[in-house]
């Protein structure tokens, strides 16, 4: 039989960032799962305070040179790929010279949200999409992990939904609390539209807001996960009236939660969101 395709989507993961409890759970559960026999990948942006030496990060020569177009501007995809110390599994990074290569994540020295946060956002979105693509790697399990990643549910199940790569992925989004308090530029939604898309299709995450961002992934998504316990009641709303398959989360031994919501959702039939 063949091997699951887990494809992990997030902002951070240890031991190259962390920042929030994301990170842990970004390291741990893919190994689980590869552990149980999963095939893994694993992308997150190459943020400019990760240590590219001290991480062994190189440059993936067949995979970089892609331009990902915003606002109808050429944007340079560079790829990076690093080992995890003490597990098989390669992590790939996204970069760009003017998105990423800064000291500070989200926020400059003084605390002020970066003002390309939008853009930043959508980039890596797109991009992660066309690596996977570029890989020739088709995941039957695409798990997005953290509002950075929120975009990726919309994608795959409007432009991408008869690409060959995602056309029969599930599509998991794990919420969490906290994210920012601020908002992304208001033009983000109509930013974020791609080919074969129409405003509409991105209207769920206006106005921009953290809270919007979740609404939008899980408006998309085919099964969520609610990964802290404090999560906001009007997202636990939406959630329950979403009547998706949803995964309390809660750390069970070697992930077998995971597992098993995993397996059940592969084994549903695709249902159209768009």
């Amino acid at each position: 039989m063949a091997k699951t395709k887990l494809l992990i989507v997030t902002h951070e993961m240890s031991p190259f960032l962390e920042l929030t409890k994301i990170s842990e759970i970004t390291r741990q559960l893919p190994q689980a799962m590869q552990e149980k026999g999963f095939e893994i990948r694993i992308l997150m942006p190459k943020f400019g305070n990760i240590n590219e030496r001290r991480n062994r990060l190189h440059e993936v020569i067949r995979l970089s040179g892609m331009n990902i177009i915003i606002d109808d501007n050429d944007n340079p995809l560079i790829i990076k790929v690093a080992s995890i110390p003490a597990a098989r599994m390669q992590v790939y990074f996204l970069d760009n010279e003017e998105y990423f290569q800064r000291k500070q994540v989200f926020a400059d020295a003084s605390g002020k949200f970066f003002d390309d946060n939008d853009e930043r956002t959508i980039f890596f979105c797109k991009g992660a999409l066309e690596t996977v693509k570029k890989l020739g790697w088709a995941p039957d399990i695409v798990h997005c992990h953290g509002w950075m990643s929120s975009l990726v549910p919309a994608y795959i199940k409007t432009t991408y939904k008869n690409d060959p790569t995602f056309k029969n992925s599930k599509v998991v989004y794990s919420v969490y609390e906290g994210g920012f308090t601020e908002t992304l530029n208001p033009n983000f939604s109509k930013k974020a539209v791609m080919a074969n898309m129409t405003e509409e299709d991105t209207k769920a995450f206006e106005p921009a807001d953290c809270n919007s961002l979740h609404i939008g992934a899980i408006t998309y998504a085919d099964a969520v996960v609610l990964a802290d316990e404090n999560l906001d009641a009007s997202m636990l709303k939406f959630v329950k009236d979403s009547n998706k398959p949803t995964l309390a989360y809660n750390l069970t031994e070697n992930f077998e939660n995971f597992y098993t919501f995993y397996e059940e959702i592969s084994n549903e039939e695709l249902v159209s969101v768009a």
